[in-house]
């Protein structure tokens, strides 16, 4: 196709190791996850750094042609029964029901296959309590139905420590499923019908680094936690904890019309979100900063996509597709403060908390904000086949979008939260305006012309443009509608193969240019005590650059051995970004985009014997210092690292026993992933369960 695309195989991902969506990143370079401000990818330094309920995500998971748009989610939990990803750089709209400014994460799961019974299960045990299990089975129902069931428990201990509460801090436990029933009474129509559910939960939460105040540090010296860079414990007496929940169900149905092919895809989603994240570091007896810390997040989705596609062999060839999707969120917040002062004293619980998710004059304690994000778009592109080495196609999209969200104030009783009933007092006015929508029209345009070189070697050149809507946020109480984005961009690439396909090398070298880009700030509110919290507030910088280059290698030398390795240049930065008279960001690079991230593989396949083969894999990730805040603070700021994984094993020729040993970061290498200053608690930070090394053994069967 005419376009960067990184493609990885389920069988390279299940080699590396890793077990969530998220860990993507270190398998295709340019692409990033922040956890921290959103918690969504980012593409080419681009991606979405809000926790605002309206914005629409830059990059876009799509698992099995269903956009996995909710808030707090991507979709995908468990790396299990993964057939390929496809990752699409740069703006995506004429081939994608939704739109993406900066690029589509396309995961294809295995479908069911006709008259085959099959079983593959795995099953790994390693350090740190490490323990992934998952299977995946085939079954045929008659000559014209299969139903194909996986599903996985994982699950690693922490490596830091809670030392008031005595447990494991950074613990993580994952389970679910899917199922997908594919029936094809003849060649000309199928339909496939899938229901998947998964469940996380995760003890990571912010811990100590540096800038606390003099009281905290010697108590939480005093209990052996000593900030640092590298430091995973905490004291609080309150556990944090983070759980999602999340299951749907889609239909596909294709049918062939002549020669023209139809589909249908309809879904319904289900996300519940769950963040339990107190900061106070301490002992609540002695110290106490934000104690309760509640957010329950819920959303349901609704889409309707429909695909029209002609024959590409003919001169001209064509694609139309028409989409709907409504997205619907609603979140309560209670954030209760004593900013200081310890929760009980000799045993006396305190008699007010700051309720800094109120308002002054209204009742209620808690925050209650409802989204709704609705779209429907028409999108289509025709390719003319101008001859057997020259084609151009033309790709055009119109979206209309309607954007609103709300918040309110309710109630909830404290002593189901904190274990007694003390008065609140708000910190902050409520917003002049409650409630606000916004609606946009849009159409972007692609074009594309590609020449055959040979055979095996084709250029191409892309030019494209891209839209977000606006939006409606609500920052420490406050009204505060955005702009919508728009994006153009350039790209121009070789895709190759040589030497009777054993080498493939391609690149491409991209511009995009955002006017509006939806950028975060951290902005000052309120804390009611006379001082401020910083707050993460949503706006538009006026001009936003990112220009690279980018690569991918891939040889094979000899049948028993293959090589690989990609590499990405990405130089992105603010044009322009002056928030306010004495805030400009102009000429700052972006958040959570190195200059330089690369990946490199190598797989070695030899039968020893009749009956016995030997494998053998290790992977190399690596990307440059980084900053994880907008403005480049020195205390963002990430070392460049590199993580390497390795795989041996001994397999049956029939490829039906597999046993061996693994590690995962197999030199150990630390790295953080994001830093928060948080107001009188100073400089914290989170870590990765990737950011350490994990050994053991592992034994996969394949009937």
């Amino acid at each position: 196709m005419p376009l960067s695309i990184q493609t990885i195989d389920g069988q390279a991902i299940a080699n590396a190791g890793y077990t969530n969506v998220t860990d993507l990143q270190y398998l295709a370079p340019g692409v990033q996850y922040d956890p921290t401000q959103g918690a969504a990818f980012q593409i080419r330094g681009v991606g979405t750094t809000s926790w605002d309920f309206s914005n629409a995500k830059s990059v876009n998971v799509v698992v099995d042609d269903v956009v996995m748009d909710g808030q707090r989610a991507n979709g995908l939990t468990g790396m299990v029964d993964i057939a390929r990803v496809d990752v699409l750089m740069g703006p995506q709209g004429t081939l994608f029901g939704k739109n993406s400014t900066s690029g589509v994460i396309a995961v294809s799961t295995n479908k069911p296959r006709l008259g085959v019974t099959a079983l593959r299960a795995s099953a790994s045990y390693g350090e740190h309590n490490d323990r992934i299990l998952n299977a995946t089975v085939n079954l045929p129902l008659g000559q014209y139905a299969a139903l194909r069931i996986s599903g996985f428990d994982q699950a690693q201990d922490g490596f830091g420590r809670n030392v008031t509460l005595n447990r494991l801090v950074g613990s993580v436990h994952e389970y679910g499923g899917r199922a997908k029933l594919y029936f094809e009474p003849n060649a000309g129509f199928d339909v496939t019908i899938s229901g998947d559910y998964a469940h996380h939960w995760d003890s990571s939460v912010r811990t100590p680094v540096s800038g606390q105040p003099t009281n905290v540090t010697a108590i939480l010296n005093s209990l052996g936690v000593y900030p640092g860079p590298k430091n995973a414990d905490t004291a609080d007496s309150n556990y944090g904890a983070i759980e999602t929940e999340e299951w749907g169900a889609s239909a596909r149905i294709h049918a062939k019309l002549g020669d023209y092919n139809l589909t249908s895809i309809s879904a319904y989603r289900y996300t519940l979100y769950n963040n339990n994240t107190p900061a106070s570091l301490t002992p609540i007896d002695k110290y106490a900063y934000i104690p309760f810390n509640y957010g329950h997040l819920f959303t349901e989705k609704v889409s309707q996509e429909f695909h029209l596609a002609s024959p590409q062999e003919r001169p001209i060839a064509w694609f139309l597709g028409l989409f709907y999707n409504r997205l619907e969120a609603t979140q309560t917040q209670l954030q209760w403060a004593t900013l200081g002062a310890p929760v009980y004293t000799n045993g006396v619980p305190i008699s007010t908390l700051y309720a800094l998710t109120g308002a002054i004059g209204k009742s209620g304690n808690t925050s209650l904000f409802h989204a709704v994000n609705e779209t429907a778009a028409a999108f289509g592109q025709v390719q003319f086949n101008l001859s057997d080495r020259f084609r151009v196609a033309v790709g055009g999209r119109y979206t209309h979008d309607n954007v609103s969200q709300s918040l309110s104030y309710i109630t909830v009783d404290p002593q189901q939260v904190a274990g007694f009933t003390p008065k609140f007092v708000a910190t902050t006015a409520p917003p002049v305006f409650p409630y606000g929508s916004v609606k946009g029209d849009n159409f972007s345009v692609r074009v594309s012309p590609e020449f055959q070189i040979t055979p095996t070697a084709m250029l191409y050149a892309t030019v494209s443009t891209g839209y977000k809507p606006a939006g409606i946020a609500f920052v420490g109480n406050k009204y505060a509608p955005y702009r919508h984005e728009t994006v153009k961009a350039y790209e121009v690439g070789l895709k190759s193969e040589w030497f009777n396909h054993r080498l493939r090398f391609n690149i491409d070298v991209f511009r995009s240019d955002f006017t509006d880009f939806q950028a975060t700030i951290l902005t000052q509110v309120p804390d009611g005590g006379g001082g401020f919290l910083l707050a993460t507030a949503i706006g538009n910088a006026g001009g936003l650059r990112t220009q690279g280059v980018e690569a991918t290698l891939a040889v094979r030398p000899t049948r028993s051995l293959s090589l690989s390795a990609s590499g990405s240049y990405t130089d992105a930065w603010f044009t322009n970004y002056v928030y306010n008279p004495t805030t400009n960001y102009t000429n700052t690079r972006l958040p959570n985009s190195p200059d330089f991230s690369a990946t490199a593989a190598v797989d070695y396949d030899h039968a020893i014997s009749d009956g016995m083969k030997v494998k053998a894999h290790a992977d190399y990730a690596y990307r440059s210092t980084y900053w994880t805040v907008v403005g480049q603070p020195d205390y963002s700021r990430v070392p460049g690292f590199g993580l390497v994984n390795a795989r041996l094993s001994a397999v049956t020729a029939d490829n039906k026993l597999e046993f061996g040993v693994f590690a995962r970061n197999l030199f150990d290498t630390y790295f953080s992933t994001g830093w928060q200053l948080y107001g009188q608690l100073g400089l914290l930070h989170y870590t990765s369960p990737n950011a350490r090394r994990t050994a053991g053994v592992f034994a996969n069967v394949n009937f």
